[in-house]
């Protein structure tokens, strides 16, 4: 992953065509080139049209102008096949603790997300990030011919996105105000690593060596969270993004692309909205 200024953006993809190597040429189908490297980022119809890193840029910095938001960092993944820009939005302070708040917008080269935007925030104290959703705002466009969204469109779903990011700091101070269940644990613990209510967790045999590693592994996040923001459900939610942002693999670049695309980012965010729920 790249993770810089936008600056690490400052790149352009094309189009061409493809053939067999005896020549046959497949023409539903055009190869996706990213130009400074030669890369090949995916194959993708004929129809496809890119949203150059530098349309992307622009519609956020004038979006940025119109909201008061500042753009402050971007990064990619798979050399380029999926990349993100982020504005920085509010923080929320938290006793001792500060969580910063950022509207990212995605986009891809690959098919895997059309253009969209959602809103994250990362604690300070540990790093841990936290994807909300990137739902299906207004800003979310399809890579067609017809993709170039207005200004005027942008700036209302980023309004919403901001109402939503505040949504999300009451939520989290909710959280911060609500003691641990008896079978709040148990219940992240199955949804975090996709295990079935007939398993019992206490069970070796029935769970596989290496989910028993992982469960350990994730003991030691939330206790060491806990320990640090009390014995309350943002305590164990900030075990869960300690978790996938710094343990789930070693490989930083690795975690993030899954929290923001991937099935753990997915499993986070539902667990989140399962504890807001016992709030």
């Amino acid at each position: 992953m790249q993770f810089a200024t936008t600056d690490s953006l400052k790149w352009t993809v094309r189009k061409e065509g493809i053939q067999t190597e005896s020549g046959i040429v497949i023409p539903e189908s055009m190869a996706i080139i990213r130009e400074d490297t030669n890369k090949a980022l995916s194959i993708m119809s004929k129809d496809y049209q890119p949203y150059q890193n530098h349309e992307l840029l622009d519609l956020l910095n004038q979006a940025a102008n119109l909201t008061g938001l500042e753009v402050s960092q971007s990064g990619s993944f798979g050399g380029g096949q999926k990349v993100f820009i982020q504005l920085k939005s509010d923080d929320l302070t938290l006793g001792n603790d500060k969580i910063e708040g950022y509207l990212t917008g995605v986009n891809s080269f690959d098919g895997s997300t059309s253009l969209a935007f959602g809103p994250s925030n990362v604690t300070i104290s540990c790093t841990n990030s936290f994807f909300a959703a990137f739902r299906g705002l207004k800003t979310k466009v399809r890579h067609t011919k017809n993709m170039h969204a207005r200004i005027e469109d942008i700036v209302k779903s980023l309004q919403l996105v901001i109402a939503e990011e505040q949504e999300i700091f009451k939520h989290i101070i909710h959280l911060s105000e609500t003691r641990i269940g008896n079978e709040s644990i148990d219940n992240v613990i199955r949804k975090l690593f996709d295990i079935k209510k007939e398993v019992n967790l206490k069970d070796d045999e029935q769970i596989h060596t290496k989910t028993q590693n992982k469960i350990e592994q994730f003991y030691v996040d939330m206790n060491g969270e806990i320990s640090q923001k009390g014995d309350n459900l943002w305590g164990l939610f900030s075990g869960v993004t300690k978790y996938t942002t710094h343990s789930r693999t070693k490989d930083g670049s690795r975690n993030m692309e899954n929290k923001m695309f991937g099935a753990y980012g997915a499993r986070e965010r539902s667990i989140f909205n399962d504890l807001v729920e016992l709030v």
